[in-house]
């Protein structure tokens, strides 16, 4: 127990400790958008809940996995070849996922782009807080996946991923409502949101296939849109 303590205050430590929790944070980003963007479809009463619900899942999926790392490792491992291209069970995990998130994210952009209301409308009757449970456990399985497989290249001990993870839960769950609300407030920032989780999708669909996207500059791209837009909003309102 001691040498752990001395571990993880130790300089290396400390500042590997602090590079995965602004990791998880910025990785954890896409989960609180979709758990918004779900959550936004719920009545009032229950958004609240569903956010919490989800990122409390979250947090314990993602301490249950770091203790599954070797098993987890393993999943690099080609199950099956197709056309020569070996398929793990990372790739079907993260080709699962991606398909998923940008069929969701194609469905609401659709939705947006027809009628929103009447879209609104139904899929609030659709759409149960177990229902929007489920899709949140199930993505966030698969960002859980994504974020434990980079905290293994950074870091080699479980007990720093775990407090990282925590911190990093804690910090989310400190913002989500503030995330959630702004998203859902301002029509603009949604469709924005949903075309970052499009292109996470279509990211993660790739990777699937070995084909690594440098998350920097993904990461990049969303942050600099997502200025542009917080400009234009800023002119929106000077003008009117």
């Amino acid at each position: 127990m001691q040498d752990e303590l001395a571990l993880i205050f130790s300089v290396d430590g400390l500042i590997g400790l602090f590079t995965l929790i602004v990791m998880e944070i910025v990785l954890g980003i896409d989960n609180i958008i979709f758990i918004s963007i779900l959550a936004g479809k719920l009545p009032k009463n229950q958004q609240e809940k569903a956010r919490r619900v989800g990122l409390i899942l979250a947090l314990g999926i993602r301490i249950l996995l770091l203790f599954s790392i070797s098993w987890i490792v393993g999943l690099k491992e080609p199950f099956f070849t197709i056309l020569d291209h070996g398929f793990s069970g990372r790739d079907i995990v993260l080709l699962i996922g991606g398909l998923f998130l940008m069929a969701k994210s194609t469905t609401e952009i659709h939705g947006k782009v027809t009628d929103e209301e009447d879209h609104t409308k139904l899929s609030m009757k659709k759409l149960t807080l177990n229902a929007a449970v489920l899709q949140i456990i199930g993505l966030d399985i698969i960002f859980s996946f994504d974020s434990i497989l980079t905290a293994v290249g950074l870091v080699d001990h479980v007990s720093i991923m775990i407090i990282a993870v925590i911190v990093s839960m804690l910090v989310m769950l400190a913002a989500a409502k503030t995330v959630s609300d702004f998203v859902n407030n301002h029509p603009t920032i949604k469709m924005l949101a949903l075309s970052f989780l499009l292109m996470i999708g279509f990211m993660l669909t790739v990777e699937a296939f070995h084909i690594e996207v440098p998350k920097g500059y993904v990461y990049f791209a969303m942050a600099f849109s997502l200025l542009v837009e917080l400009l234009n909003m800023r002119v929106r309102k000077k003008t009117n």
